[in-house]
């Protein structure tokens, strides 16, 4: 994944991106007023390197009734360490750093293909999806909208808005069901393997402990555990919308 420098063209990988975004100087240029909670389109700069990145402070954040207060943006930060254990880099390089309106998530922006149906994308069985399908129900995602998706035009796609994952209790909320009890994919199961791994003694398992309580810690593991003990993509819990809404 790239970020294009917006005076000279040039591209930065993701570990120059992350670089950037953790020492960058941050520049809020607009807010994005559809979103739910405060979510600033910011320019970060240091010397010739310029990117577009989200901001979206901690202060601004708006109350929740099943998530503790001023943790959403540390959810972000650690659906995109699991996003990076899984090697599928279904995320955008995310950070937790201070900015304007102090702490908060900083996460890269991508450009979404102009031209995707986005009813089309949601509907469709392509592997991206697929892939963000198994995120999704590690993170115990609640709120997978057809907005949340970003795809490109090679093919990929990227997910964006974590704030509402990784509870103790069974939330996965999307609009990805099309495998829901099929197997899983040989590559899912072997990446549940590695998180597996890295839950138990690996720098995962150490980062998410960073951001998250040691509850919902255990419950991703967990989750990654019943994943492999199953063997398929989930059902619907029955207990909980399985869609959210608007599904867009």
């Amino acid at each position: 994944m790239t970020a294009e420098n917006a005076e000279e063209g040039t591209r930065l990988d993701d570990a120059a991106a992350m670089r950037l975004l953790r020492g960058g100087r941050l520049e809020i240029a607009g807010r994005l007023i559809e979103a739910s909670n405060m979510t600033l389109y910011c320019t970060i700069s240091a010397g010739d390197q310029v990117a577009a990145c989200v901001y979206k402070p901690v202060e601004g954040e708006r109350p929740l009734w099943d998530f503790p207060d001023g943790t959403l943006a540390a959810r972000e930060v650690a659906a995109y360490e699991v996003a990076v254990a899984t090697g599928w880099r279904l995320v955008p390089p995310t950070v937790y750093r201070d900015g304007p309106f102090g702490p908060g998530m900083v996460q890269l922006w991508i450009d979404a293909d102009p031209d995707a149906d986005l009813m089309a994308v949601m509907r469709s069985r392509q592997p991206a999806l697929r892939r963000m399908a198994v995120l999704d129900a590690v993170i115990n995602n609640a709120d997978r909208k057809g907005g949340h998706l970003l795809p490109l035009p090679d093919g990929h796609v990227y997910g964006v808005d974590h704030g509402v994952c990784f509870s103790v209790d069974t939330k996965l909320r999307t609009v990805l069901w099309q495998w829901k009890g099929r197997p899983l994919s040989r590559e899912a199961v072997a990446v549940l393997v590695h998180l597996d791994q890295e839950l138990e003694r690996g720098r995962l398992g150490r980062r998410l402990r960073e951001l998250l309580t040691a509850a919902e810690v255990e419950a991703t593991w967990n989750r990654v555990r019943r994943l492999l003990d199953t063997g398929i993509h989930p059902y619907p819990s029955g207990d909980w919308p399985a869609i959210p809404w608007p599904p867009i």
